[in-house]
């Protein structure tokens, strides 16, 4: 068994760096897809938020004020 030649070794660890960099593409694309529907989904659930913060400041303001305490004055 013969020890490989320089070139043969580069040749290989090349190789290995091809793969090892479609490997790393690939996790990469996966984890943008992930980051991409998390996005999606903080803008919906913003979008829901401003939504029920409006609706209940539309009830808030339906609400009738609430008279003053007069007990609390009065030191009873």
């Amino acid at each position: 068994m013969s020890a490989a030649s320089p070139i043969d070794q580069i040749a290989e660890r090349v190789e290995r760096l091809l793969v090892r960099h479609e490997e790393v593409q690939r996790t990469n694309a996966l984890l943008q897809e992930q980051v991409d529907a998390l996005t999606r989904e903080r803008d919906g659930l913003k979008s829901r938020l401003a939504a029920a913060r409006t609706r209940l400041d539309v009830l808030l303001e339906r609400l009738p004020a609430a008279p003053p305490n007069t007990e609390d004055s009065a030191g009873a």
